[in-house]
Order: C-alpha cells, then sequence, then structure tokens
C-alpha cells in the first residue's frame, strides 16, 4: 500500500475568511482560484444557500509545496488550549539574541495582523527560544 504523502490542515474557527487570510500573511499563501463560472469567492458564496454562506475558506502554497489549509465554520467557540498546534520557521539557524531578535521582529509583523503575543520561550539546554502566539481567534501557534 502506497503512503500519503499529502494533506491538509482543517482549522474549526467562527469567521473561515478572516483566520484564512490571517494565515495567509503569516505563511506566505494564496487564495485559490474561485470554482468554474464564478468571477470571484463572493460570487461564489452569493450562490450557496444562506446557512452555507460565509462557511468555508481555502488558502494554499503558491508554491504547491506546502500543506492546503482549510477554515470551517463551527457553531462552539474554542475552549481549551489546542492538542495540535503550527510552528512558524521564523528563526531556523540562528541562536542566542540573533533568533530572538529574528523571532520578536516577526512577532511584530503578526500582531500587526491581529495576533497576540503570548510569552517568550527563552532557550533552555534542549530548545533554542520560541515565541509562543495566538491567530485572531485565539489558536495557539509558536514562531521557532
Amino acid at each position: 500500500m502506497a503512503s500519503i504523502k499529502q494533506f491538509q490542515i482543517t482549522f474549526d474557527c467562527a469567521d473561515p475568511e478572516r483566520v484564512a487570510r490571517f494565515w495567509c500573511e503569516v505563511l506566505g499563501y494564496v487564495v485559490p482560484p474561485p470554482p468554474e463560472g464564478f468571477a470571484t469567492w463572493d460570487a461564489y458564496d452569493r450562490s450557496q444557500p444562506p446557512e452555507r454562506q460565509g462557511s468555508a475558506f481555502v488558502c494554499q502554497d503558491p508554491s504547491g509545496v506546502g500543506p492546503r489549509m482549510y477554515f470551517q465554520r463551527v457553531p462552539e467557540g474554542k475552549v481549551v488550549k489546542n492538542r495540535v498546534h503550527l510552528d512558524v520557521r521564523a528563526g531556523t539557524g540562528l541562536v542566542g539574541e540573533e533568533r530572538v531578535a529574528a523571532l520578536e521582529a516577526e512577532g511584530a509583523r503578526l500582531v500587526a495582523l491581529g495576533a497576540v503575543r503570548v510569552r517568550l520561550l527563552p532557550a533552555d539546554d534542549e530548545n533554542e527560544s520560541c515565541l509562543c502566539m495566538q491567530d485572531v481567534e485565539g489558536n495557539e501557534f509558536c514562531l521557532d
């Protein structure tokens, strides 16, 4: 049996388009073209039954290398810490103060987009520093 190499990451959220557009900015992802027969995603959305309008949104890596990201509206809000989170590789190859400076600079850019800076986890004997953050709906992620 062949192993599966492709996957998508699915986010439960209240406002799929808002969260998807945030992650497009974070990762350099893009919104794919609308379905055939529609000039825009808004036109496609308006063609859906009222209860499905605004219920999902997608973004993807323009190079086709990274996973597709799917955002779906759910009725319940976020209650507890994520069991899975994204690590955004903002400090790869950097150590010490140079790494912290890169993480803080990227963190400031993301705060301007609506993210929340939670805390810096300083380097220890096993791990380099990372910056814990939350996206526009409170989903945890790390800059590492």
